[in-house]
């Protein structure tokens, strides 16, 4: 009977273990990116919103392209209607007809001129009921043109806008998964710091809770003041307290990088650190070319001082002469069945010019195109500015990056002579070789020398990924980055 009891606890036992096991997961730094880039938050909201970009731009090739329409509008009227006579007088008579007709039309619109040709074929049908008559009219073949003369043309300014918002879209996907990596860096080494405060001030309190019973003992024999005696106290209380406050700032962390990870708010983290860094430099010079070429920045400027002269254009060709033209010529004929409409076909053509000239307006169109000069030349600086700050930021990035690794070799380095200064600190001050000042004071250093070392990785690291998003480029392989697009 105690051997299966024993057996069923043991499973128990077991099972809790794996449960406990199955809701923690273990991530190092590549890991956590991996997530990041494939379901976070953030990470969707990239994508989406380049989805926008692209059927945007989509939408914008379209207009360039033919496109046919088949329109139809059947009616049905009875009702009394006021009909003018042809000796000029006025009766009410009754209506009471059925209409239907079909409409097929191609459009091709004209980019270099604004316009927009159109090719199309219709048949009308009329039935009048109280004569229990029937009525067709065909256009078997109409071509027609139309276009605003002197107008502002959107389709030419489109088509130098529209590419390089939609390249602009592609390499801000590229450099926001990037983005995304950094943050994640930033996200791993700050819970990666609050573990490694926790893990501390409980290792500070156990050795300060050791450090007090002993001194009770050397207080009673007198070997110890009781100012020292006091002071170890004091640094017990404070330990509990650190260890409180680090539990809770832990908690508040792993609950902050389990959102921005997309996991499941029940899931434990354990982290793997990183023990080393890459060991390479960056060409200033290459950095530079590939952030202009790669980098979404220069397109954005590029676009904003385009968008400014299409506005610029805009006022002014709508502050003066304008004047809309159409022509069309084709085929049409009726008749009373639809073999009839299409026999003899007669020829038709109609051309119109409709001319508006603003000749009091108070100055607005004036003040328009100011305004847009204005503007125009607002934006030609921000792009200057904007360029030059560019460069500076890259230029300082590569800076940084160049001699992070070597911070990053001296904080661990620092950070082992710390724990081994800790170690002796500790032992000659329990045989009485050093004061509780030394000791404190090689506490701090360890703890600081600690924080140190997670700090400088996680600058490192964001770096390395920052410049990365910057150069859309792995400098530490030697090799671009390729994105896949998420385009359905």
């Amino acid at each position: 009977m105690g051997k299966i009891i024993c057996m069923m606890v043991a499973l128990a036992v077991s099972k809790c273990l794996t449960a406990a096991e199955a809701d923690t997961l273990s991530l190092c730094l590549q890991d956590a990116i991996r997530l990041a880039r494939s379901q976070s938050p953030s990470v969707q909201s990239a994508r989406n919103t380049f989805l926008a970009a692209y059927w945007n731009y989509r939408y914008f090739r379209a207009n360039y392209l033919p496109s046919v329409t088949l329109t139809s509008s059947p009616y049905l009227n009875r009702e009394m209607n006021k009909i003018t006579q042809s000796d000029g007088t006025a009766r009410f008579i009754q209506q009471d007809q059925f209409g239907a007709d079909l409409t097929l039309r191609v459009n091709q619109n004209i980019s270099w001129t604004g316009g927009s040709l159109f090719l199309k074929s219709s048949l009308s049908r009329i039935d009048e009921f109280q004569d229990n008559s029937t009525a067709y009219s065909s256009r078997p073949l109409v071509v027609g043109y139309e276009q605003n003369l002197f107008g502002y043309n959107a389709l030419k300014w489109n088509r130098r806008i529209e590419p390089i918002r939609y390249t602009e879209a592609k390499k801000q996907y590229a450099e926001t998964l990037e983005v995304i990596s950094a943050t994640t860096c930033s996200h791993f080494f700050t819970l990666a710091s609050a573990q490694a405060e926790l893990e501390m001030a409980r290792q500070n309190l156990a050795s300060a809770d050791t450090l007090y019973s002993m001194a009770q003992g050397r207080y009673r024999i007198g070997t110890i003041t009781e100012n020292e005696m006091l002071q170890l106290e004091i640094n017990r209380l404070n330990e509990e307290t650190n260890v409180m406050d680090a539990e809770i700032n832990l908690k508040e962390v792993e609950q902050s990088v389990r959102s921005f990870l997309g996991l499941d708010q029940t899931v434990s983290l354990r982290l793997v650190m990183p023990d080393s860094v890459p060991q390479f430099e960056v060409p200033l010079a290459s950095a530079m070319e590939l952030a202009m070429h790669n980098n979404p920045d220069p397109e954005y400027y590029r676009r904003i001082v385009k968008e400014s002269e299409s506005n610029l254009s805009n006022a002014k060709a709508t502050r003066g002469l304008r004047a809309d033209l159409y022509v069309q010529f084709g085929l049409s004929q009726t008749g009373r069945d639809v073999g009839s409409a299409y026999n003899h076909l007669l020829h038709q053509e109609y051309a119109s010019v409709s001319l508006s000239l603003p000749i009091l307006d108070w100055g607005r169109g004036k003040g328009k195109v100011r305004v847009a000069k204005s503007q125009l030349a607002l934006a030609r600086t921000q792009a200057e500015q904007g360029m030059d700050n560019f460069c500076q930021n890259v230029e300082k990035l590569v800076m940084q990056f160049n001699m992070q690794a070597r911070r990053v070799h001296i904080a661990v380095l620092t950070d082992k002579r710390a724990e081994q200064r800790h170690t002796v600190a500790r032992r000659l001050y329990v045989t009485g070789g050093s004061s509780i000042l030394d000791l404190n004071a090689a506490i701090s250093e360890r703890n600081a020398a600690k924080r140190g070392r997670i700090n400088t990785m996680r600058t490192y690291w964001t770096l390395y990924y920052t410049l990365r998003s910057l150069t859309a480029y792995d400098f530490e392989h030697d090799a671009p980055l390729t994105e896949r697009l998420p385009i359905d």
